[in-house]
């Protein structure tokens, strides 16, 4: 049995969790809605106060699948109640982030500054000019937007310049050694 898979998803008070034609999970919370199409593989039941995704054979796919659809409708029971965040740090001279409306704009080291607009679901928050939290209830929206952000400016390792994950580690190397 796939260790993940076998786990019953909680239910907190508020979500509502209806499975459509299709194998298509509909989660409703206090923070908004989240639909989802997982494998026509798999089962989904909804129990209580508790969701429960079943597999139809031991077969090596439906093991991988088993596991992997409990975790995206858990992502997505999370979402609605709590939701997502990632903060990025911006290191270097005269780097700063500031948000403009609906947008994110990027001073960092180029001719010209860079905008990143908010995408549905996804909102930016400058906190500081060197930080940058993203927020949303979708989990993989959040994370591409912060890849999105990070791919601007990556970190280098000799200075260590760049726009970083908050819990990132930039291993340093050594510059050029002079003679």
């Amino acid at each position: 049995m796939s260790r993940i898979g076998k786990l019953p998803v909680q239910l907190p008070n508020g979500v509502t969790v209806s499975v459509k034609d299709g194998n298509v999970v509909e989660v409703k919370g206090p923070k908004g809605q989240l639909v989802q199409k997982i494998h026509k593989d798999m089962r989904v039941v909804v129990e209580d106060n508790a969701v429960l995704v079943e597999r139809p054979s031991d077969d090596k796919h439906h093991r991988a699948l088993h596991g992997l659809s409990r975790s995206l409708i858990n992502n997505m029971v999370e979402g609605v109640t709590k939701g997502f965040e990632k903060t990025l740090e911006i290191n270097g001279v005269g780097y700063r982030a500031q948000k403009q409306g609906k947008k994110l704009v990027l001073t960092v080291g180029y001719s010209h500054p860079v905008e990143i607009p908010e995408e549905d679901g996804v909102e930016f928050d400058v906190p500081a000019p060197n930080k940058i939290i993203v927020k949303g209830i979708d989990k993989q929206k959040v994370g591409a937007m912060a890849a999105k952000i990070r791919e601007v400016r990556k970190p280098e390792p000799y200075k260590g310049k760049g726009i970083k994950y908050e819990d990132e580690r930039i291993i340093r190397k050594e510059g050029k050694t002079g003679n």
